[in-house]
């Protein structure tokens, strides 16, 4: 509340109380040839109070009427704060979410082609078993590998997408590290053989 307002219309309302009582003294003569009755002094003290009452009630009316207003617009302000807060609070979150996932991505199909590559070296140095069975089971581990890798990669490009709320590890993210697991297992065991 604006207490200022209210200390104003309170003196204004003093003021102009004081303003009649001079009002009614100086309209009395020095010497009053007749007092009059006091029921008729009352009157005219009611009648002069009542208008002033009435004005020291409409300007609190109007005081805590603008207070209200201001009041109202404050909180709207202030929840309008808020709501961008809040707003610009998930956005961060969700910025930070996709890199997080894209960092994880990117380490997915790093390995996978690491992988790749050092399976094909072992292939190329002879180092697999020269069974057919090696070679198919290296062969598989190729195809698992580079699996990892396109899904990686293909879940990348999900990742930020506007039609998300949050990025949400999709399918090809997930079946991303399974590919990558069963690849690097598949071209190890067939170093076994």
């Amino acid at each position: 509340m604006n207490f200022a307002g209210l200390f104003r219309a309170f003196e204004a309302a003093v003021a102009l109380r004081e303003v009649a009582k001079r009002f009614s003294a100086l309209a009395r003569p020095e010497s009053p040839p007749v007092e009059p009755p006091p029921a008729m002094a009352q009157s005219l003290a009611g009648q002069l109070e009542a208008p002033l009452t009435n004005v020291v009630v409409a300007a609190l009316k109007e005081a805590f009427n603008r207070d209200h207003a201001r009041l109202e617009l404050e909180r709207a302000q202030l929840e309008e704060e808020r709501r961008r807060a809040e707003h610009a609070l998930r956005q961060e979150l969700r910025r930070q979410a996709a890199d997080r996932e894209i960092a994880r991505l990117r380490l997915l199909a790093g390995v996978s082609l690491a992988g790749w590559t050092a399976s094909v070296g072992m292939f190329a140095a002879g180092l697999a078993g020269g069974t057919t069975f090696a070679r198919v089971l290296l062969a598989t581990g190729w195809l698992l590998l580079l699996g990892a890798l396109g899904a990686a990669f293909n879940a990348q490009a999900h990742v930020g997408a506007p039609d998300n709320d949050r990025p949400v590890a999709t399918p090809a993210a997930q079946a991303s590290l399974g590919l990558l697991i069963a690849g690097l297992a598949a071209s190890a065991f067939s170093l076994l053989l």
